[in-house]
């Protein structure tokens, strides 16, 4: 299932369209346009207005001032019913907006919001509505409106301690793989050496014997003997070849640990592709490409609420290019928060730098660089 259709249908969501539904029924039975002179489509469109902004904010759409910019206008369009029609659930809409308060809205903010708004709450109850006890309805609402609020807020504290539990695991394992292939690394070139400066030592050695022995009389036009020295000869050749092999092969494979970055985020998707012959030479190196990985990973969680980010790891003469791509829709100048200019500071660090921009659609794009030898 889509992850935002599944947002959309999660139980707290779930929920909200019962009291939204309930409060529209409510609506269409008790509405007398001839009374109030508003008509009921006018009231209707104010109410689906609510349901379309309340959906957008908890479907996870819209990010930052935008969301909050939409829970405000649910405040206002609450009031607005409020204010033309007299019923005794819309004072309920508050509460939905309660809900998204404390998502899009810092603690303090959201405590701020709620007093103000129930002061209004108070104003309407008492000259609106006319009501006999408007502090004690005021009040009650406002009970039901801070339990709501905390509700939401430990819910969703759970699930945001719940994302980055889950992405310092995918750190730790991305780190555990990073160091286990640098072990096979460091094990394999040993193994090389040891190829080179004991076997090749031994059978040069035993080339030399062998080239003493055809040319002693005693063993001239032995087949013997020439025959050994030709194994010695190919054998000295396949180690050779194996060294050379092992050498080529030596840096490390990023790929797994990268997966494995990527693995918590269900969004976004990542689009992998390392070039053969890109693998890095130290350790260094590697942290450095998987932090710069891992920071476009963040950075299109947080803010450019991405579908997909593509990730391509290639070699170019003497230097490798790391290019990390999102599909997000964001807009205005980039600024480098502690996460770019650590990534940037880190690739400095070992001789390569940075470039930050926008793609055309409004994504991110950071083309990193960093030299094939440390």
């Amino acid at each position: 299932m889509n992850e935002r259709l599944k947002t959309l249908l999660s139980p707290l969501n779930f929920a909200g369209y019962l009291a939204w539904g309930a409060i529209g029924y409510e609506m269409q039975l008790s509405h007398d346009p001839v009374e109030t002179g508003i008509p009921l489509a006018a009231l209707a469109s104010l109410h689906l207005l609510f349901l379309a902004l309340f959906m957008a904010v908890t479907s996870g759409r819209q990010v930052g001032r935008t969301a909050k910019a939409m829970v405000l206008a649910q405040i206002g369009l609450a009031f607005a019913l409020m204010m033309l029609v007299r019923y005794s659930s819309l004072p309920i809409l508050l509460i939905l907006c309660v809900v998204q308060l404390v998502r899009v809205f810092s603690p303090r903010m959201s405590v701020l919001v709620i007093v103000a708004l129930n002061i209004a709450v108070y104003f309407t109850y008492r000259e609106v509505w006319q009501l006999r006890s408007p502090m004690i309805s005021t009040m009650m609402h406002m009970s039901f409106q801070g339990f709501a609020a905390l509700t939401a807020w430990f819910a969703f504290n759970a699930e945001r301690t719940r994302d980055e539990l889950a992405a310092t695991n995918a750190d730790l394992l991305a780190t555990r793989s990073l160091l286990a292939e640098s072990a096979r690394d460091s094990e394999r070139l040993r193994l090389s050496r040891e190829l080179h400066d004991v076997a090749g030592h031994k059978l040069t050695a035993l080339k030399i014997n062998l080239a003493t022995l055809v040319r002693d009389p005693r063993f001239t036009g032995d087949e013997r003997v020439a025959m050994c020295a030709s194994l010695a000869d190919e054998l000295l050749a396949d180690i050779r070849g194996v060294v050379q092999q092992t050498r080529m092969d030596d840096g490390l494979d990023l790929a797994e640990a990268i997966k494995l970055l990527a693995r918590p985020f269900p969004r976004p998707r990542l689009e992998l592709e390392i070039a053969d012959g890109a693998r890095v030479a130290t350790v260094a190196q590697a942290e450095a490409v998987l932090r710069a990985v891992q920071e476009g990973l963040t950075n299109a969680v947080k803010h450019s609420q991405a579908h997909t980010l593509w990730v391509v790891l290639r070699r170019e003469g003497a230097a490798l290019r790391l290019d990390i791509r999102d599909d997000g829709r964001g807009s205005g100048t980039l600024h480098a928060g502690n996460g770019l200019s650590g990534m940037r500071e880190r690739l400095e660090a070992i001789g390569g730098g940075l470039d930050i921009q926008r793609t055309e659609t409004g994504g991110v794009h950071l083309q990193a660089w960093l030299p094939v030898a440390a």
